[in-house]
């Protein structure tokens, strides 16, 4: 497979069935920001973390490159003139939403009660897991706007709201992982 194809070079690129589109569209801009948020957590991954959350973690990398290549193919090319799905592989569903749910619900039994909003950071893993939930919010902003323009997979949209939900407990589970401060946010009364 050549990397360079040189067919981008004037500020256009193919989705999923051929259509050009220019690279700032939205369709690009969403799967672009899924690909950087499937970085962060390769990032995540890359710490000093447990064997069972890594793995874990490749299961949501493998799910976002699915959920990357549903936002590549538009509406009217997900089926092929013979009726076929052109999009051949397994499809974000509800059951990659409760793999996430059960993983928030079983972090959360081993996590104090949260009282108060947690300020980001104490550890860099903590760190770069609240950049990855961060990069995910911005990720599912931009999949609710193009939503609103085209017709998106209802499914990814939820997926991504339960990915940062995710993220957010993930990064208090590593906090207690690496006997790291949890420090809460206690706003400055007015004066």
């Amino acid at each position: 497979m050549k990397i360079y194809t040189k067919t981008g070079d004037k500020g256009q690129t193919s989705l999923f069935g051929g259509t050009r589109v220019p690279k700032y569209h939205l369709r690009i801009e969403a799967y672009g920001t899924v690909d950087e948020l499937n970085s962060y957590i390769g990032l995540i991954r890359d710490q000093k973390i447990d064997d069972y959350t890594s793995h874990i973690l490749i299961k949501i990398q493998n799910e976002l490159f699915t959920l990357g290549a549903m936002l590549a193919t538009p509406p009217d090319k997900k089926v092929l003139k013979s009726g076929k799905e052109r999009l051949n592989i397994h499809q974000i569903n509800t059951n990659s939403v409760q793999l996430l749910e059960v993983e928030i619900d079983n972090m959360n039994e081993e996590l104090p009660p949260m009282t108060h909003f947690v300020l980001p950071g104490g550890h860099t893993t903590v760190s770069f897991c609240h950049i990855a939930r961060c990069i995910c919010r911005r990720a599912e902003r931009i999949v609710a706007q193009l939503s609103d323009e085209s017709t998106v997979d209802t499914q990814i949209l939820i997926y991504l709201n339960r990915l940062s939900d995710f993220l957010f407990v993930l990064a208090r589970k590593l906090t207690k992982d690496n006997n790291a401060q949890e420090i809460r946010w206690i706003p400055e009364k007015i004066k």
